[in-house]
């Protein structure tokens, strides 16, 4: 696989507690997304975060590396539905922190058992790139599976 780089370009005007800013993605797939302190640490009020748009990225990785692992098994699966919780807490010492990340996974896999669709998660979740940054970080992450099919 070729080396990919993405870009995002981010705008802040003023200061923390009162101002605001923007995330626009360089391929033009997010137009300008209001954050603020607030959309942070608060009520979100129609306004994204870093820690939301780090949940998008880590369940969409997660959800194409499944479908990976599963098609290359001949099981490609029908449906993938994945919710990603992040949690960011304050660590004793160092602030801030993303301290967890949640993979809630259903999947419609015709074809595939308990044991082989448990097994194509456990090498989604080696396989992700975001699942290993967060790895490497010493986050946590936990994965909940409803095989529906």
């Amino acid at each position: 696989m070729p080396r990919i780089e993405r870009t995002a370009e981010v705008v802040w005007e003023g200061n923390l507690a009162r101002g605001a800013g923007s995330i626009s993605a360089g391929s033009g797939a997010l137009g300008d997304l209001p954050y603020t302190l607030a959309s942070r640490v608060e009520n979100p009020d129609g306004k994204t975060s870093p820690e939301e748009l780090l949940a998008a990225a880590h369940g969409g990785c997660f959800t194409m590396s499944l479908a990976g692992e599963l098609t290359g098994a001949g099981t490609p699966p029908g449906r993938l539905d994945v919710h990603c919780r992040i949690t960011m807490d304050e660590v004793e010492g160092r602030g801030h922190l993303i301290v967890h990340s949640a993979l809630d996974v259903r999947a419609d896999v015709p074809d595939v058992d308990e044991e082989a669709f448990a097994a194509a998660v456990d090498a989604a979740h080696q396989g992700c790139s975001f699942s290993s940054l967060l790895r490497e970080a010493g986050v946590g992450i936990d994965i909940t599976t409803t095989l529906e099919s």
